[in-house]
């Protein structure tokens, strides 16, 4: 399945990315790299995901992510982080451009639940998903009003419930400070500290709750 992006055209079958017609030279951890961000588009993938996927079982120090981060963006001639391979800082990289699959495949199931933070999209997993300032969580948020492990989604098949982890600044949904889990819906929006963000899953009805506002008193 080829994906196209600007003049660009990754196709994994043939192992190659052509610019205008023309096979471009890119190192195999390069290739692979641009190959998991155009999957997991427009979510951020963590560093530490990528060291697992680029050097399994093989410890490797965050420099050499960098340097492979490096080689592809020259090869696409990007040269600025907030291109087509986006950093996050503190956290991952994400490709930052539209990109069409040529032949997209019929989707058997939902797309699964994420949040979204300053236009970042974060995707979420079954199970515990850690929110706040640490970068092995699954949603990093870099905000002094934030605490380091600041609150947890816990997605279950469909549902997915948010819950405070003893913050300095609380969690709020809607204008409720919260002192135990509540259930997400589509739509809701939710407050760390001062940090405004989204769960969206389409699998679930969207909520009528009203949306925090960032100014609102805290406790």
């Amino acid at each position: 399945m080829t994906i196209r992006f600007g003049a660009f055209e990754f196709d994994p079958d043939a192992q190659q990315v052509r610019r205008d017609g023309e096979k471009l030279r890119l190192e195999p951890k390069a290739f692979n790299l641009l190959g998991i961000l155009l999957s997991r588009r427009p979510a951020v993938v963590p560093r530490k995901e990528l060291h697992e996927r680029l050097w399994p079982h093989t410890f490797v120090t965050g420099a050499n992510l960098g340097a492979v981060v490096s080689q592809l963006r020259e090869a696409l001639g990007d040269e600025a982080e907030g291109g087509l391979i986006r950093t996050v800082q503190g956290f991952g990289y994400a490709f930052g451009a539209e990109a069409i699959d040529d032949t997209e495949p019929p989707r058997t199931t939902s797309p699964g639940p994420t949040v979204v933070w300053q236009g970042v999209t974060f995707s979420l997993g079954q199970g515990e998903n850690l929110l706040g300032r640490v970068e092995d969580g699954a949603v990093f948020v870099d905000e002094a009003s934030v605490s380091r492990r600041h609150a947890r989604i816990v997605v279950t098949g469909e549902q997915a419930t948010l819950e405070d982890l003893g913050s300095r600044n609380g969690t709020w949904l809607g204008t409720m400070r919260l002192t135990a889990a509540a259930a997400l819906g589509d739509g809701d929006s939710f407050r760390l500290g001062s940090a405004l963000l989204e769960f969206r899953n389409p699998a679930r009805p969207r909520s009528d709750r009203p949306v925090p506002d960032s100014a609102s008193k805290q406790a």
